[in-house]
């Protein structure tokens, strides 16, 4: 189950806060890390495959609102699976992320996703799914088709990155961003539980979903 963001307001004292829950899941060696170490850091470094869990902060300071980012990076080896669900208890957000120069990974993609399924009620948190390591094209096992496919057919945002080349890895922070923003305005303008109708956010999802090639 998501937790309800943590908010608050900046020092001008006119702009909300919202701290957001991110967590990074997918197989070993797709890149979890270097894609948090790149958005955070703005650098690329080769990781070694990450033992149990790493944490990184980001802040957005956006127009209407500032958002901080917690980004848990979890470990893909198999013998943490069972411990990963510790870690994305409460999230807000999840990148679910394979690699495009290895097929293996996106089927890894997709349990993770059936994972999150018994956790999280439909709708509850915002998924993306993110194909790294673009700067292997010419290795590419996973069309950016099938990606796109899987994403629109459960519902998640998509977008192809490179932690290594930094390509649009800021941009899928920013769309995970505006959806969960997007969901907070829809909360806020919803009737309040007296006689409310209920908020259908598979209906907002569908209005917002899209793809980024």
């Amino acid at each position: 189950m998501a937790q309800n963001a943590r908010a608050g307001t900046s020092l001008e004292g006119m702009r909300p806060t919202y701290v957001y829950k991110v967590v990074l899941l997918g197989s070993t060696s797709v890149g979890k890390s270097s894609l948090a170490y790149r958005y955070v850091k703005n650098d690329f470094k080769e990781s070694l495959p990450t033992v149990g869990c790493s944490f990184f902060t980001q802040t957005l300071n956006l127009q209407a609102s500032t958002v901080k980012f917690e980004i848990w990076d979890t470990a893909g080896q198999e013998k943490y699976h069972s411990v990963c669900h510790l870690y994305y208890r409460g999230a807000h957000a999840v990148l679910l992320v394979y690699d495009i120069a290895d097929k293996e990974t996106l089927k890894g993609a997709k349990l993770w996703l059936r994972d999150l399924e018994k956790e999280f009620l439909p709708n509850e948190i915002v998924i993306a799914l993110v194909g790294n390591k673009m700067d292997l094209a010419a290795e590419r096992e996973v069309t950016t088709e099938e990606g796109e496919e899987f994403a629109r057919t459960n519902g998640l945002l998509f977008m192809e990155t490179s932690a290594k080349s930094n390509h649009r890895v800021n941009d899928v922070f920013m769309a995970i961003a505006q959806e969960l923003l997007q969901r907070e305005m829809e909360k806020s303008s919803a009737p309040s539980q007296l006689g409310r109708s209920t908020v259908d956010l598979r209906e907002s999802r569908a209005r917002t979903r899209c793809c980024w090639l």
